[in-house]
């Protein structure tokens, strides 16, 4: 009795939680300010990471940007300053380098303060076959896109978890939905992304018995003008059409300020390319032949 008392129990959640979904498709949903949040975002020197930047310190966020680059993330600091916003910080960071992750993190927590908002985005990606990359071109790939994630959060998560209080954003892609050639590097990194952040929001939400209040958004962009494909192939141009950094950015921040928990990069991408996965096998490439959609290769 009690254990089909359970199963009448679940199967009314489930229906519940399905009919808010439905709901909330329809129903808008409210943007949380960001006013008072301390955000951190890497690959801030160019992009969608300078496009986030000057979005949330538009909003009235406090922004800590991290880029390899120096030079250019020192850029994207005065364009904001110029913009009238001084709560604007620039640290040169390797996101792959495990002890500098930790060393400039306790530098900003000193000068500037916890880190609300962490926005995970710097990312790197080849165009080639798979044979034709270097060890190196391999490694690095791994290490900026997936390697570099775990370091930002170990560095972070502390104090959000202390506080309870926090949110955190990854950018993967769409091409870890769908794959296409020349992305056999790239797409199982971004889909790398995606299991990391179930997988910790998860245990996150088992160790605090439902309590965390820590909010986890993965966002897939589809492609994007950012200078990583030299050049886009493709038969029907408009079927998708590749956005600009600054849409890109604009649509992510906005998925975070409403806790999408994902979405896509526009919205509908994701549910249509997730329905296209549960085609059958003979069926997607019959479609992506039809479509051809590649890339020219690096050289």
């Amino acid at each position: 009795m009690f254990l089909l008392a359970e199963i009448f129990v679940l199967l009314f959640k489930v229906l519940y939680y399905i009919c808010e979904s439905v709901v909330k498709l329809f129903a808008p949903v409210k943007a949380k300010s960001v006013a008072s949040e301390i955000v951190l975002v890497t690959g801030a020197g160019h992009g969608i990471g300078k496009e986030l930047a000057i979005g949330y310190a538009l909003l009235g966020a406090t922004v800590v940007c991290w880029d390899i680059n120096e030079k250019t993330n020192q850029q994207t600091k005065n364009e904001i300053k110029k913009m009238g916003k001084d709560s604007i910080h620039a640290y040169r960071c390797d996101v792959t380098n495990r002890e500098e992750v930790f060393k400039v993190a306790e530098k900003v927590r000193t000068e500037v303060g916890d880190v609300t908002i962490l926005i995970n985005n710097a990312g790197v990606g080849i165009v080639k076959t798979l044979l034709n990359y270097s060890d190196d071109e391999i490694t690095r790939t791994i290490n900026v896109n997936v390697i570099a994630h775990y370091w930002t959060l170990r560095a972070f998560l502390p104090s959000m978890i202390e506080k309870n209080h926090g949110h955190v954003v990854a950018v993967s892609s769409l091409l870890a939905i769908v794959t296409l050639m020349y992305a056999t590097v790239y797409s199982p990194t971004k889909s790398a992304v995606r299991a990391l952040m179930e997988s910790f929001n998860e245990e996150l939400r088992l160790s605090s018995k439902g309590k965390s209040l820590i909010k986890f958004t993965t966002v897939f962009p589809t492609l994007v003008f950012n200078g990583m494909l030299k050049k886009l192939v493709m038969r029907f141009p408009s079927l998708i059409s590749p956005l600009y950094p600054k849409k890109a950015a604009s649509l992510i921040i906005d998925a975070q300020r409403k806790n999408y928990r994902e979405r896509g990069i526009p919205s509908h991408m994701l549910p249509l390319l997730s329905l296209f996965r549960n085609f059958p096998n003979k069926a997607q490439e019959c479609v992506k032949d039809f479509v051809n959609l590649s890339a020219e290769p690096d050289n």
